[in-house]
């Protein structure tokens, strides 16, 4: 995964009215830490970090004061419409060092014809390296039929990738479209009423 350059700025303020201020001037509150080191209170480019946060697990090299750090995000905090980014929190790694992540499901192919997939799991817990973190996992579905489930464990990861999710929690079900499982149900039994009218 490429590294994403920010360039932050160190800040002193505090509160929710420094935060706006920030926020005006196109900048958003973060927070660096990890490692044992303090947490260190920065500023970073609005626009070119909420690009950024549109790709999964993205890697960050963030420069401050001549200084580059790898960072990866770890919270996002919102306002209450999800529009507007209020504070991140970035936690430092380096090169080699294994951490665990949250990466998206990604379908491919289609079930057997007259069948319907349920993702019940939009992300699987991984342990990756950290600067070759996946940005998604593919779990196929082409020509699975009706009552087939795909389990954590059934699913091949990236190389490098090892799963945290429990093996026995269910990421893909195959099922019949309800509709039809009940017309089919209906039909059944009229049928047996009707064997059993002619008895």
């Amino acid at each position: 995964m490429a590294e994403i350059k920010l360039v932050a700025e160190a800040r002193s303020e505090f509160g929710k009215g420094a935060a706006r201020r920030l926020r005006r001037e196109s900048k958003i509150p973060a927070v660096l830490y990890g490692h044992g080191g303090d947490p260190v209170h920065v500023a970073l480019p609005g626009h070119q970090t909420a690009l950024a946060l549109r790709q999964a697990n993205a890697l960050f090299a963030v420069e401050l004061d001549g200084k580059s750090q790898l960072a990866v995000v770890k919270d996002v905090q919102r306002d209450a419409i999800g529009t507007v980014i209020e504070h991140i929190d970035l936690l430092v790694v380096k090169k080699g060092e294994k951490i665990a992540v949250d990466v998206p499901v990604h379908i491919t192919g289609e079930s057997a014809p007259g069948t319907i997939h349920i993702v019940e799991a939009q992300t699987l817990s991984v342990e990756a390296e950290a600067t070759h973190i996946p940005v998604s996992i593919e779990v196929s579905i082409e020509g699975l039929a009706a009552g087939t489930n795909i389990f954590a464990a059934d699913v091949t990861l990236p190389a490098g990738s090892t799963l945290l999710t429990d093996g026995d929690h269910i990421v893909v079900a195959v099922a019949e479209p309800r509709g039809e499982a009940e017309d089919a149900a209906g039909e059944g039994a009229e049928g047996a009423s009707a064997e059993a009218a002619a008895e």
